[in-house]
């Protein structure tokens, strides 16, 4: 107690867990249970094909270099005959480079006790905010030791655009994009984190619609709700960018 002022002195509320790099509050009770972000030379080599794309600037490297020498010039006018096309392809792998260096550097990957959240974009990035009641299910893939990407496919009230979570998005699932935690250097830890966060909202939810079950068939008739009519039913959730609002 303060004696000078007489009141007594209450405990500070604890702060408000934050997702590292993202400026905004979580929830009351929802806890950060893992934060990372995609290698940029696995996202380079797995998202963006630098390997692929480096093998086919060689051959068009070795047929002009080929059709030179077959022509008749030596070693040297060979050289500089291919220079132009080298200089295309040193510019190509150079920015492919940097576009996975600026992706992975401007990525927030979490996972919370209440859903998967994605921060991704270079010039202006987006916040792509998914419950795990929008989640059904989760694909590992991996490209290495401990080293991988998750997919997450969404509940088909769930709609996201492709072109805007690329490269951070599972290849050829145009129609029913899958956002993807992509070129993670500890996948499958990952994918158990995410595994049991699943479990442990699903249980929840249904001890919750148990209970409120329970809880109905107790009331009154003359003091039950009377259910909306289907008009009225509220949309399903969907994925976007909003606030992390519970």
């Amino acid at each position: 107690m303060n004696a000078r002022a007489g009141f007594v002195a209450l405990p500070e509320a604890p702060a408000a867990e934050q997702i590292v790099g993202i400026r905004e509050d979580l929830p009351p009770g929802e806890r950060v249970l893992w934060q990372g972000a995609p290698g940029w030379r696995l996202l380079a080599r797995h998202a963006l094909h630098v390997r692929a794309v480096a093998v086919y600037f060689a051959l068009l490297l070795a047929w002009r270099a080929g059709g030179s020498l077959f022509a008749g010039a030596g070693a040297g006018q060979a050289l500089v005959d291919c220079a132009p096309l080298l200089g295309v392809a040193a510019f190509v792998l150079a920015t492919l480079h940097g576009i996975a260096w600026l992706s992975a550097r401007t990525t927030i990957y979490a996972i919370t006790t209440r859903r998967v959240v994605m921060r991704i974009g270079i010039a202006l990035p987006i916040f792509v905010n998914l419950p795990f009641r929008g989640i059904e299910s989760a694909r590992l893939g991996t490209t290495g030791a401990a080293r991988g990407n998750l997919a997450l496919q969404l509940r088909g009230d769930v709609r996201l655009a492709w072109v805007h979570l690329w490269p951070h998005v599972r290849p050829w699932r145009v129609r029913r994009p899958e956002p993807t935690l992509r070129a993670l250097h500890d996948a499958p830890e990952v994918a158990a984190i995410l595994a049991a966060a699943l479990t442990q909202h699903a249980a929840l939810e249904a001890a919750r619609e148990t209970a409120q079950e329970t809880s109905h068939a107790a009331a009154p008739a003359a003091t039950r709700p009377i259910a909306p009519s289907a008009a009225f039913e509220p949309h399903g959730q969907r994925a976007s960018a909003a606030p992390l609002a519970a």
